[in-house]
């Protein structure tokens, strides 16, 4: 897929920045303030999206980075250029059709069409509610919608954005983002996100793998079965009063996201005689989730 600027390589990360980044929203709701990134690797500074966007740029591609807000991708583009990458932000909001729409006209009019798509949105709505709010019933209608968007309506929206053209070339990886959530129906918890939404992000995935496969474009799920690195899980012990969660000090307790972000560049490489459609991924020290 070579695009009118002659890029021959071109990749977008759908939520390219962390909520547990150092001002992320998780990292102020956990620790209440910002933390400092000083002594730690630009790797971890911008978790899973973070991550891949610079694993790519390594690669030789241009990547997007999409974020609701611009100033919260402006020091992850820095790093990528300082790295010798090549990197631009477009603001995106998967929730509204227009802004995904005008995202990618934006991404084709600049740089051409992607040959990567990873989608890696989330959310932490819900985890502020009260144990006495813990049930369905009770649940406010505003927040299953919100992610409901985040879940599935974003990467349909997304996929109607980016397939077509991989279909038409032959060619084109489309990644999603889950984590264990996703492999059956679980209640929430006090102190969770809304997580089971996720079943149908994995759902949608597995139904574009049937559509698009055979048109040489290679789908596939990613499940990231344990907390990632980042500022702010780093730094984490227990949240909130709520269930501990681990702490960095743990060996292997926490998955390194430059190494997550090499999974997604080997599901691209991959030989289409033998494609991954979905990968779980879980430190060594834990059992898998199932």
């Amino acid at each position: 897929m070579v695009n009118k600027q002659g890029l021959s390589k071109v990749a977008v990360v759908i939520g390219a920045t962390s909520k547990w980044q150092a001002d992320g929203s998780n990292t102020k709701h956990a620790h209440e303030r910002v933390l400092s990134v000083d002594d730690m690797p630009m790797g971890i500074r911008w978790g899973v999206g973070g991550a891949i966007a610079q694993k790519f740029a390594s690669e030789g591609y241009f990547v997007v980075l999409t974020t609701r807000l611009r100033k919260n991708a402006s020091d992850l583009q820095a790093a990528i250029e300082q790295q010798g990458g090549k990197c631009m932000i477009v603001e995106l909001d998967v929730g509204d059709t227009e802004s995904v729409s005008g995202a990618f006209r934006t991404v084709r009019e600049t740089v051409g069409d992607p040959e990567v798509v990873v989608y890696n949105a989330g959310s932490m709505l819900g985890r502020d509610l009260p144990a006495e709010l813990e049930l369905l019933e009770n649940l406010p209608v505003e927040i299953f919608d919100a992610v409901h968007h985040i879940a599935a309506r974003g990467p349909f929206l997304v996929a109607k954005e980016a397939l077509p053209a991989m279909r038409r070339a032959g060619a084109g990886t489309f990644l999603f983002t889950n984590n264990p959530m996703s492999l059956r129906g679980r209640k929430r918890n006090t102190g969770e996100s809304l997580y089971y939404p996720r079943v149908m992000a994995r759902a949608l995935s597995q139904v574009l793998t049937e559509e698009y496969s055979r048109y040489g474009v290679h789908i596939a799920t990613v499940i990231i079965d344990g907390y990632i690195d980042s500022p702010g899980t780093r730094a984490l012990v227990n949240y909130k009063g709520s269930k501990p969660m681990p702490s960095a000090n743990r060996p292997g307790v926490l998955l390194d996201p430059m190494k997550i972000a090499e999974t997604y560049y080997y599901l691209h490489m991959q030989d289409r005689s033998c494609w991954t459609h979905e990968i779980q991924l879980t430190p060594f020290d834990q059992l898998p989730a199932n």
